[in-house]
């Protein structure tokens, strides 16, 4: 997603009217202004991911008398989120705090409800939760609502089907209006195509009346120059004035297409409408001009964006260094990070994936290691791409210790994808017959609430058959099956 788009993202949706959650909330989080949250958050979460029927579940957490405040179910349903937990134990949890007298969910707390069970395309449970939010507090569905589970049916749903969902909504939101449109129309150019998107959008565009911003949610993705120019004129043409992320959408869109005389064209006309470049205006110019081969005239346009007053942030700089490395420049491009850095930006994940990725494809481990320490020691902490580049550099050179100390910093620190750099890792161990090591392993992904795939399980338990080891292979077994779980695919018509 480009920042154009972010920045149309940032923009508030409408916001639901008082409703009494909102007495509860306030009751809930001045009563669990408690130091020991994240204590009680992991209390919780464990009991969830290890209770084996709903009835232990609710024993369990009425045993260990944790106060249930919004702040903590709301925390603890983000920690389901990103670990990826059973999302029927969790539903289980959601719905036994929510029949509880005087307790209304959070809003926050039911998207990421929604979310958990739409990834997992549990879909007729989405609707019966959205009936039951309305029954008994209508004003936590909101356009953001709306959004999450439009986007988990995009991702496994025919167009009409998700058009179709977004009207079955109707039902369920006070305010059926443009920023309901606009949730759809964006949902369709992150899941689906554009020529969706604009599809939808030509046979709905009279039921509700299109603003800047469905014009901005449309411009940001567009690929051709032709069909962004096409939007911009319609946009004009319904009495709508662009504003700067309108023109910063245009000028992304120049720059991808190499187009920079255009681009230039368009900064001057922002300038003569007192419409000031940002800094994502220039980021977008010095892509370009990476693009076209002119990384040093790139390098300088972070110095004269300053003479106006606009000063580089992160990602403009990223954008320089990128094109300093696909010029094979390190040495600039490390120039760069050095300068960030006197200025008081911090390099984040994306900054370093630039130089892991040209150690990648150099197959050089030892540049692509000591860059993994330089990023560490400043406090950075890597995102699952940086994972993969190093993990994969481990396996093709066979250093299990190497990878096994990554593994360990990504359990200690919390970061990267377990299941994705896991699946490598585990080929490793066992194609260097190291089975203690990847029973380990397997465990401690376990024990953070992460299923390893079937692959990597099978491959560990054919090396523990072969080393007599049944009674270490039955216990990972039950480990698996806690992460079993009936899949739906197709119920997004559960809605009355």
């Amino acid at each position: 997603m480009n920042r154009s788009m972010s920045q149309m993202l940032l923009r508030p949706l409408s916001f639901a009217p008082p409703s009494r959650y909102h007495l509860c909330i306030s009751i809930a989080r001045f009563c669990s202004t408690n130091p020991n949250l994240h204590d009680d958050v992991e209390t919780v979460f464990r009991i969830i991911t290890s209770s084996s029927s709903p009835e232990d579940l609710k024993q369990s957490l009425k045993s260990r008398g944790v106060f249930l405040s919004n702040d903590l179910v709301d925390a603890v349903l983000k920690r389901v989120r990103f670990s990826h937990s059973n999302p029927l134990q969790a539903l289980e949890f959601f719905s036994y705090t929510g029949k509880r007298r005087g307790f209304f969910h959070s809003a926050f707390s039911l998207d990421t409800m929604l979310y958990i069970l739409g990834r997992s395309r549990m879909f007729g449970h989405i609707w019966d939760l959205l009936l039951e939010a309305r029954r008994k507090d209508q004003s936590i569905i909101t356009p953001r609502t709306l959004m999450v589970v439009l986007a988990r049916i995009a991702k496994v749903c025919s167009v009409r089907e998700t058009v179709e969902s977004f009207r079955r909504f109707k039902k369920f939101l006070p305010e059926f209006n443009t920023t309901c449109f606009n949730a759809l129309l964006r949902t369709l150019c992150q899941e689906k195509s554009m020529t969706d998107a604009r599809n939808v959008y030509h046979s709905l565009k009279y039921d509700f009346r299109p603003n800047l911003q469905t014009f901005n949610i449309l411009l940001s993705g567009w690929k051709s120059t032709e069909e962004a120019e096409g939007f911009f004129k319609e946009m004009r043409a319904m009495g709508v004035n662009p504003d700067i992320v309108s023109y910063n959408c245009l000028i992304h869109v120049y720059c991808k297409g190499k187009e920079m005389e255009k681009a230039y064209k368009v900064v001057d006309e922002m300038r003569s409408k007192d419409i000031g470049p940002d800094v994502i205006t220039y980021t977008s110019i010095i892509g370009g001009l990476g693009l076209i081969g002119q990384p040093d005239k790139a390098r300088d346009v972070l110095k004269e964006m300053q003479e106006y007053g606009c000063y580089p942030d992160v990602a403009a700089y990223n954008a320089a260094i990128r094109n300093f490395c696909i010029a094979k420049r390190l040495r600039d491009a490390y120039g760069l990070m050095d300068e960030m850095v006197n200025k008081g930006l911090s390099p984040n994940a994306t900054t370093y994936n630039l130089f892991f990725r040209i150690y990648y494809w150099s197959n050089d481990l030892q540049s692509s290691w000591n860059l993994y320490r330089r990023m560490t020691g400043t406090g950075c902490l890597p995102n699952t791409q940086s994972c993969m580049f190093l993990i994969r550099l481990c396996r093709r050179h066979e250093k299990v210790e190497m990878a096994l100390q990554l593994w360990r910093d990504m359990v200690e620190k919390v970061f990267g994808s377990y299941t994705l750099v896991s699946d490598v890792l585990f080929d490793l161990l066992c194609d260097m017959g190291k089975l203690a090591e990847a029973e380990k392993c397997f465990l401690e992904m376990v024990e953070k609430g992460q299923k390893p795939s079937n692959v990597s399980f099978k491959r560990i338990k054919v090396l523990m058959e072969l080393a007599n080891r049944h009674e270490a292979l039955q216990n990972l077994s039950q480990k698996m099956a806690i992460f079993a779980r009936p899949v739906q695919i197709r119920e997004v018509h559960g809605a009355t």
